[in-house]
């Protein structure tokens, strides 16, 4: 296909997650503008999924916790069985956000039953994972250990967003205790809000690489990442390096705004490495918001500010290069 970043591959969709399957096809899936809902699409090609047939596969509960903010789904494919993992809060307590889990009860993730597994559990004498503001959930396998790697505040709402990594014991539960990959250490990772979120892994050159997005959603939102040897123990902070500056952020030039939030994947080929990620086309919200949350004390007017609430969030795609160190480049053109 032709890459061309400055043209969305799905229209409002952030947070977007496309995974290729053994089958060939690309399954896609990302945030609804109105958090309410877990949306699929699949398409043997990825210029397909623009104008592939949506599948809402399951729904926020009216009260209670999943209730809110249905947040950045990934779909996997784990032990023979499709699972997907998201964020959500409670209608009376928005920012209550933990990861939970669905697992499919078949084989056809867009037709099939999906079955609640409930919140993802910490491993046994673990008592900080998923006890405060959680969610940007992802999996990977690396040297035959399966890894789970999210985003955590803790302290509250206003508290630092830090990375946290863990192996794992089943698709549903953590197996070690979490540990700390990253916290805003820079001043690119503080603007308006302290954060680091979004992880996404590619391995590349004898590296492990894990992208990771930073700041608050608007203009400021950017890119970075976590480097260690494919060698090295995951679990060890030393085993860790992080990039100085973003890797992606706003170009005024090329109109692209607060990119971030990223996924990796494979073109056509099966082997050129491609970022799938989301970005605005202006650098302010505007317009009507997606969605007004009931208990949000805030006027109308101050919630269409809210690049949260803006809708147009597009999915867009970009062909990772790398140095001659065998590092990613991002690079729009």
């Amino acid at each position: 296909m032709a890459i061309n970043t400055n043209s969305p591959l799905v229209e409002q969709r952030a947070d977007p997650f496309v995974y290729k399957h053994t089958d060939g096809f690309y399954y896609f899936t990302g945030s609804v503008p109105t958090y309410d809902r877990i949306e699929l699409r699949r398409s043997e090609t990825l210029e397909g999924l623009a104008d592939a047939q949506t599948f809402d596969v399951w729904f926020k509960h009216d009260s209670g916790p999943m209730s809110r903010h249905i947040w950045a789904p990934e779909i996997h494919y784990l032990d023979g069985k499709w699972y997907v993992y998201f964020a959500a809060s409670e209608e009376d307590d928005i920012w209550a956000l933990r990861p939970y889990v669905l697992e499919c009860q078949g084989q056809d993730p867009l037709n099939d039953e999906w079955l609640e597994l409930g919140m993802m559990q910490a491993a046994e004498g673990d008592e900080k994972s998923f006890t405060d503001f959680s969610l940007d959930g992802t999996v990977f396998e690396h040297n035959g250990k399966r890894y789970f790697c999210w985003a955590e505040k803790t302290g509250g709402q206003f508290a630092a967003s830090n990375l946290y990594l863990a192996e794992m014991e089943s698709p549903i539960k953590l197996k070690t205790p979490q540990f700390m990959l990253t916290t805003p250490d820079y001043d690119w990772e503080r603007v308006d809000f302290w954060v680091n979120e979004g992880p996404a892994v590619l391995k590349n050159d004898g590296k492990i690489f894990i992208a990771f997005s930073a700041s608050a959603t608007g203009a400021c939102y950017c890119m970075g990442y976590m480097e260690a040897d494919e060698n090295a123990d995951l679990l060890d902070r030393n085993s860790w390096t992080k990039t100085r500056m973003p890797v992606l952020e706003t170009d005024y030039d090329k109109q692209i705004f607060g990119p971030g939030h990223n996924c990796f994947t494979v073109a056509e080929d099966n082997e050129t490495p491609l970022c799938v990620y989301h970005a605005r086309d202006y650098e302010h919200a505007v317009g009507e918001p997606s969605v007004v949350p009931k208990t949000d004390t805030r006027s109308l007017e101050e919630i269409k500010k809210d690049p949260l609430y803006d809708p147009n969030r597009h999915a867009r795609v970009m062909e990772v290069k790398f140095d001659t160190n065998g590092r990613p480049l991002f690079e729009l053109y």
